[in-house]
């Protein structure tokens, strides 16, 4: 089945392989001309402060398969007059792109906050929502957004959305569906409304943001994204996965990029069943700062399937001291750069020694595991044999991931303040030793019987060099 959807010009998405029109895994081909092309479903790559966590740009280009980019607007704008704006662009260049630094051929997509979000205090108003930047919690407003969009031109632009920091009761939800469609409609008209003038109107593509609440209780706000906003949104972002079942026939042939955060593979493989197209998946970064290396193939070799009784473990744990002298790869049989050049031994004593190398190889090898994981699932369904594939992955691999058994790098968030009176910090402090060895040091000048350079005069006739007069 083939479907092409033409609500921006500057981007194509075409339905190759599917067997229903919603809640069925499909295969399709997102282009943006002038990019990179995503085959989907695959993984966003999800960003902080516009880099990939533990991944300098040019080990990015050169050692990982990554094809797109996911960055919030909040990680940029600490600023009223941020530098993000002021970025020298020519007219068919991203100034978003030139200021991180990626390649002009590497998708974009651009939303309001990063993902995972951190909850904010500060509640979300009828005209913005609240942010946190890297100087604390602000207010974002539906007009400046539209405008970030406009200057930062990034080939795919998320909807804003109101979500609430916990569950919304009946009230808040009726809030939730007026504020979206309000800020979805005044997005539509700035960036490509009939009063726009052709030359200024938005190359961005846009998705537009679907509630994660019932679908009766946005039917209103469906029904106008069917009718009235068609043809000038070119994708849908949602925010769980029930939400795919309420994606009308209509508009089955738009991308739907869904915002999860998934624990395990098998409930990637859930998500895709139901007709996700892009997925974020911080569990891969969550692996890597937890020292596990991922260890899963989508389908699951023949191999794997006979005589094993038990499941076998969807990682390994590297702070455990029984690879203290494994010269054997993360992943048997892995053509990733990792297993190529290193083996667990090495990237074990990186971990003890707190040496941030460890944590760009385990996250070079996750990309890498994860990247063939979805290259196998988009063999799988065009073959027709995914469902099957899918409960043999279920009977080989075990339900949860491993749990880390050492301390990782230091978590963004610590700077958090507590969440009320005499509670600790919303992330604790991770590192200590540089203090303890200051301290330690510090106690073994005081008391020990060596004289230092800058031992003072009474210090020297202690120790029997000088005498005092």
């Amino acid at each position: 089945m083939d479907q092409a959807t033409s609500a921006s010009p500057a981007m194509t998405f075409s339905v190759l392989t599917s067997t229903a029109p919603v809640l069925a895994p499909r295969v399709g081909r997102l282009a943006i001309p002038g990019r990179k092309t995503l085959a989907t479903p695959h993984h966003v790559p999800l960003t902080s402060r516009g880099t990939v966590p533990h991944v300098a740009h040019d080990v990015m280009r050169d050692h990982t398969e990554i094809n797109s980019l996911y960055a919030g607007l909040e990680d940029f704008i600490a600023k009223k007059d941020a530098p993000v704006y002021k970025t020298p662009a020519a007219n068919h260049e991203s100034p978003l792109k030139k200021f991180i630094c990626v390649a002009d051929d590497m998708p974009l997509i651009l939303g309001p906050r990063r993902f995972p979000p951190i909850p904010c205090p500060p509640a979300n108003t009828s005209t913005s929502i609240a942010l946190l930047t890297s100087v604390g919690f602000t207010q974002l407003t539906a007009t400046d957004y539209v405008k970030s969009i406009q200057k930062l031109r990034p080939d795919i632009a998320v909807g804003m959305v109101d979500l609430a920091n916990k569950q919304p009761g009946s009230k808040r939800r009726g809030k939730m569906v007026d504020r979206t469609h309000a800020w979805t409609q005044e997005a539509l008209e700035k960036l490509y409304g009939d009063g726009v003038a052709e030359e200024d109107k938005s190359k961005s593509a846009f998705f537009a943001p679907v509630l994660p609440l019932d679908n009766a209780q946005q039917s209103l706000y469906l029904d106008d994204l069917e009718s009235e906003f068609r043809w000038d949104i070119s994708g849908l972002a949602l925010y769980q996965s029930a939400s795919l079942g309420f994606v009308p026939e209509s508009l089955a042939d738009l991308p739907r990029l869904l915002f999860s955060e998934p624990e395990t593979p098998h409930t990637i493989l859930r998500d895709i069943s139901l007709g996700a197209d892009l997925l974020t998946t911080p569990l891969l970064g969550a692996a890597s700062d937890g020292g596990i290396a991922m260890e899963f193939v989508f389908p699951a070799p023949a191999a794997l399937q006979e005589g094993k009784s038990e499941r076998r473990p969807l990682g390994i744990d590297l702070w455990t001291g029984d690879h203290a002298t494994d010269t054997s790869p993360l992943g048997k049989g892995c053509e990733c750069y990792s297993c190529k050049n290193y083996h667990r031994a090495y990237i074990h004593h990186l971990l003890l020694a707190k040496e941030m190398t460890a944590w760009a190889l385990l996250q070079v090898h996750n990309f890498h595991v994860m990247d063939t994981f979805f290259a196998g699932v988009r063999d799988s369904i065009q073959r027709g044999s995914f469902d099957q594939d899918v409960e043999t992955f279920a009977r080989v691999y075990a339900s949860s991931m491993p749990e880390s058994s050492g301390a990782g790098p230091r978590l963004r968030g610590y700077q958090l303040p507590a969440n009320g009176p005499n509670q600790p910090r919303r992330m604790p402090k991770i590192w200590g030793g540089l203090e303890d060895a200051i301290q330690k040091f510090n106690e073994s000048q005081t008391q020990s019987e060596i004289a230092t350079p800058d031992t003072d005069a009474s210090g020297l006739e202690e120790h029997g060099f000088a005498e005092k007069l």
